[in-house]
């Protein structure tokens, strides 16, 4: 979130309006996604719910394909996610006014707990929403074994 620096000289605290990352954007514009029409899809975001059943795993890929989007896990525990929205072909004679829309390559990476099941993993894309959910191993509840106190 950037906020706007104020503009008055006198105030002594006007720096600590400043986004603290500008810096290093400046400084490595291709890590910090330094092309603003591709910086927010380069960095999809997912929300990630537990429920008693399941990880369940949502993002808004509004214009992407099924084709374009890779669900895979890694190492055994790493969820992977990434893809790419490809931008729209512009002609010549075309005028822009405006161009909002984001386009590039993402990836996100998720280490799954101990209880996912990750050999059961499914992935559905329906109006532009992708869903992962990986179910959950059952929770052995430790037996008790009652140990008869002699003497």
């Amino acid at each position: 979130m950037s906020i706007v620096r104020r503009s008055n000289v006198l105030d002594p605290f006007a720096d600590l309006w400043a986004d603290p990352l500008d810096t290093f954007r400046s400084i490595f514009p291709a890590i910090s996604g330094g092309n603003s029409e591709t910086a927010a899809f380069a960095n999809a975001r997912m929300d990630w719910k537990e429920t008693p059943e399941a990880h369940v795993f949502k993002a808004d890929l509004p214009g992407v394909k099924k084709e374009e989007v890779k669900v895979e896990v890694e190492d055994g525990n790493v969820l992977i996610v990434s893809g790419e929205r490809t931008k729209e072909k512009e002609d010549k004679n075309d005028k822009w006014h405006r161009v909002e829309r984001s386009s590039g390559k993402f990836v996100r990476r998720f280490r799954l707990p101990e209880d996912a099941k990750v050999d059961e993993v499914k992935a559905g894309l329906e109006n532009g929403v992708l869903t992962v959910t990986v179910p959950k191993a059952e929770v052995k509840k430790p037996e008790v074994k009652a140990i008869e106190i002699s003497g």
